[in-house]
């Protein structure tokens, strides 16, 4: 791989990362406080296996990207995937603030269909550019429907 092209790389997943730092910032606060009183459902995971599995789909996803983008931004269908791909990149980051920062299952429920629908709109233009790209998402989306589950059950849960 050329130096510019591991330069992009490592760009594209750095931003991906980041978006994670950000959700971070609304999320420890809350794991051993507000989330620790919440009553959860037997399949909810120990809190330390979140951390590592977002950094891994973050890296995932910066690689879907980088995929995306290489294939040139001057192609109209690269920068509409692209595009989309930042909504949900966004509203990955919003369902932190939601359910984390303003505890609120309710609203972060109803955001993570929305986030889901908007990884799913990502995999389709994504698949017409680089099937690869595309199927680099499929794990972020087996654990963004989990989260969903998690989420609704604790909405029901607790509320």
């Amino acid at each position: 791989m050329k130096i510019k092209n591991l330069l992009k790389m490592l760009g594209a997943i750095a931003i991906c990362e980041l978006a994670g730092g950000i959700g971070a910032i609304f999320t420890t606060p809350a794991i051993n406080s507000w989330y620790a009183k919440l009553a959860r459902p037997a399949l909810a995971p120990p809190n330390w296996i979140f951390a590592p599995v977002w950094t891994t789909l973050f890296v995932l996803m910066g690689i879907s990207a980088f995929l995306i983008w290489q294939k040139g931004l001057e192609r109209r269908e690269v920068k509409t995937a692209l595009t989309i791909f930042a909504i949900q990149l966004a509203l990955n980051v919003l369902w932190s603030v939601l359910f984390f920062g303003l505890h609120s299952p309710g609203f972060a429920f109803i955001e993570i269909i929305i986030l889901w629908l908007a990884i799913l709109t990502s995999i389709i233009t994504f698949v017409k550019i680089s099937k690869v790209a595309a199927w680099l998402l499929a794990p972020y989306i087996l654990w963004v429907s989990f989260a969903g589950y998690l989420n609704f059950m604790i909405w029901a849960l607790n509320y």
